[in-house]
């Protein structure tokens, strides 16, 4: 069985890892892509300011 990699966003080092190589507190994911994963931040982001826009 072919297993596809999961993509990590390591919030310290700012750099996306395959697998799980950061402890959980410092990692976000799993993005299916490389590019998902580096657009991580951006996502988080948009994500936040929808949830602050849906509870006013």
């Amino acid at each position: 069985m072919d297993e596809k990699p999961e993509f990590w966003f390591n919030l310290k080092t700012l750099k996306v890892e395959v697998g799980r190589k950061t402890a959980a507190p410092y990692r976000v994911g799993p993005f299916a892509t490389e590019a998902e994963a580096k657009a991580a931040l951006a996502t988080i982001n948009a994500r936040g300011a929808k949830w602050s826009a849906e509870e006013d």
